[in-house]
Formats: structure tokens, C-alpha cells, sequence
């Protein structure tokens, strides 16, 4: 049932390709790729200094995704791409090499989105947007099921409010925390 749940989604975007669309969605899984656009977003709340506690928030989400995505449940769920079990898909980007499930694009960009919606409501729908275009990207060029995708908005999410629990607590414990952040 969840197979063909993915494979019908997949099978949509499949009928969607035209070059317009591909030029778009290799602009966004591009700046997705390693957290990159996320990563320069809590840099350059970091580098402001009544803004710099929000960069950490964004960074220690990005690095939990990180550990807990890419370093442990890719490897403990093994699973094969949607691009794997069916070569005969034309590929429009390079193949990935790791496993699937979770998204890592979609993990860093729903974590640091959270984030930084967390700093600012305005900049977090833009940054959600831009999240669901990265995570879109990702099933455009059949490399993630939609399950991999779902996944990894709800981890990304749960990383992210952890990561702003955590800075908060220290924040409030630490007189340290409130010469760093403030």
C-alpha cells in the first residue's frame, strides 16, 4: 500500500518533466545539496550579534540532522532509491550514492526552516516555502519516495524544536549562554 502510495506520487512528477521545470528543480536541489543554503542562513544569523543565539539554534538543528539522518538512519533502514530498483528511469541529475530514506535535503531544510521560524515568523514561511521546493526537487528527479520526503519534514521538525529547547535551557542556566546570545 505505501509502495504504490510512492509510486503513484512519483509517477506524477515523472509526467510533469519538461525543461523549464528541470532547470527550476536543479536550481533548488542544487542550493539543498549538503544543507548549503541553510548553512550560509545560520552563518549569517550567527555573524549578528542580537541574532547569533537563532544561528546556533539553526546550526545545532543542521548538525543533528547530520548525526541522526544521514550518520544513523540512512544506514540502520537501507533503503534503495527509487532510482535504484528502476534504472530504466532517465536520470536528470547525478545518482546519489547513499540510501533514501530519510531525505537529507528535506531533513536540513525543515529543520533550519523550524529555526528559523522560531527567529522570525515572516523569514520562516519563506524559508518553509522554499523547504517544500528543495523536497519537491527531490521527487522530481526520482531520488526519494514521497515516505522519505514525509520522514524527513517530521524528523528535520522534531531535530529542530530540540535544538531550541536546548539552546533556550542554556540560555536561562548559564550566565556563559547570555554574554553569547545576547
Amino acid at each position: 500500500m505505501i509502495e504504490a502510495f510512492d509510486y503513484g506520487i512519483l509517477e506524477s512528477f515523472q509526467q510533469i518533466h519538461n525543461s523549464v521545470l528541470t532547470l527550476f528543480f536543479q536550481f533548488f536541489t542544487w542550493i539543498g545539496e549538503g544543507g548549503a543554503v541553510w548553512i550560509v542562513a545560520g552563518i549569517a544569523l550567527l555573524v549578528q550579534k542580537d541574532k547569533r543565539k537563532y544561528g546556533v539554534i539553526v546550526i545545532l538543528s543542521l548538525l543533528f540532522c547530520l548525526i541522526f539522518g544521514n550518520g544513523l538512519l540512512k544506514h540502520a533502514v537501507a533503503r534503495p532509491r527509487p532510482c535504484w530498483r528502476h534504472p530504466e528511469v532517465e536520470m536528470l541529475i547525478s545518482i546519489p550514492t547513499d540510501f533514501s530514506f530519510p531525505s537529507g535535503h528535506t531533513f536540513s531544510s525543515f529543520a533550519a526552516a523550524l529555526s528559523i521560524t522560531y527567529w522570525n515568523k515572516r523569514y520562516g514561511i519563506a524559508a518553509f516555502l522554499l523547504a517544500v521546493i528543495i523536497a519537491a526537487s527531490r521527487m522530481y528527479f526520482f531520488v526519494h519516495y514521497p515516505t522519505d520526503i514525509a520522514a524527513g519534514a517530521v524528523f528535520g521538525s522534531m531535530l529542530a524544536a530540540i535544538s531550541i529547547v536546548i539552546v533556550e535551557k542554556l540560555i536561562l542556566r548559564s550566565e556563559k549562554g547570555r554574554l553569547l546570545f545576547r
